[in-house]
């Protein structure tokens, strides 16, 4: 596709993940000519890690040139950041003819926000942009370590076919794979990737104190439990729920569950909620009913 490669690309709000993209895109041949960020600063500095691109300001009117512009700036910024593109980007507010002007048409924007839709970029749409979104269903905790992770990774694309030819075409870029998404489901699936990620790093870091409670080093707790949950991860692959299961819930060895929960009251009484949560999904997933008398403390 002509326009993955040549087209003229504006990073604009270069956080993690537009860092770790841009400079992926721009090692793989695409044409990242701008780095756009409310503070010059920050854009110059975005500008080293990715290795390409001119730093400008998001009032910068020499964004105009680009053909491309991926909106990489946090969920709440989107729709004003939009807003403030349009204004710029827009030299012909109202045509001869009274009609709205199509400025933008064959120009294409996309965000990289998980749970927002397209229709989040409707001010440059109602101008003729074709918008869409691309998300990556991986974790960035740094742009370096992004620059690792987006590679060979799933990603989402939802919006405008147009602008999601192109996404699909940068993807095949870093050969990653496509999943097609509604845009009426986009907030589903950012929650099941909020309940796997972000919870289970919550729930690693309270695992680790326990670990150092009874004696092991940070990081050799932090190593167990990455080979740990690593193999579980790998089991849930391979066998799905139910087959990879494994604890006291499964077994139905009750009183390790009531022992469990003794501790939690005794140790950490914040967590018992979350752990009965928790072995109530267990039990369904194993369909196990537990003895009466098993939320109970004595």
């Amino acid at each position: 596709m002509r326009v993955a490669s040549r087209a003229s690309v504006a990073i604009v709000g270069p956080g993690r993940v537009g860092q770790a993209l841009g400079r992926l895109l721009a090692r793989a041949g695409v044409e990242v000519d701008f780095i756009a960020a409310r503070r010059i600063e920050r854009a110059r500095k975005a500008r080293k890690f990715i290795g390409r691109g001119r730093p400008v300001t998001l009032d910068d009117p020499s964004l105009s040139k680009a053909r491309i512009f991926v909106l990489s700036v946090a969920d709440r910024a989107i729709a004003p950041v939009a807003q403030q593109l349009a204004g710029l980007l827009n030299r012909n507010p109202r045509s001869s003819r009274g009609k709205r002007s199509q400025s933008l048409a064959g120009r294409i924007f996309l965000h990289t926000c998980g749970s927002l839709d397209a229709t989040v970029l409707r001010p440059l749409a109602r101008l003729g942009g074709f918008c869409g979104s691309l998300h990556p269903f991986q974790t960035v905790p740094s742009p370096a370590q992004g620059a690792k992770n987006l590679l060979k990774t799933f990603w989402t694309t939802e919006g405008d076919p147009r602008a999601c030819r192109l996404a699909r075409a940068w993807v095949r870029l870093l050969n990653g794979k496509i999943v097609r998404i509604r845009s009426s489901d986009k907030i589903l699936y950012h929650l099941s990737a909020f309940l796997v990620c972000p919870t289970l790093v919550a729930l690693m870091e309270r695992a680790t104190g326990f670990l150092e409670e009874v004696g092991a080093p940070t990081r050799v707790a932090r190593q167990m439990l990455g080979a740990f949950v690593d193999e579980t991860v790998k089991n849930f692959v391979a066998f799905g729920g139910r087959r990879s299961m494994t604890g006291p819930a499964s077994r139905g060895d009750w009183a390790v569950i009531r022992r469990h929960r003794q501790e939690l009251r005794g140790r950490s009484p914040e967590l018992l909620p979350v752990y009965d949560s928790l072995l109530r999904e267990i039990l369904r997933l194993v369909e196990k009913q537990p003895p009466p008398g098993i939320w109970k403390l004595t």
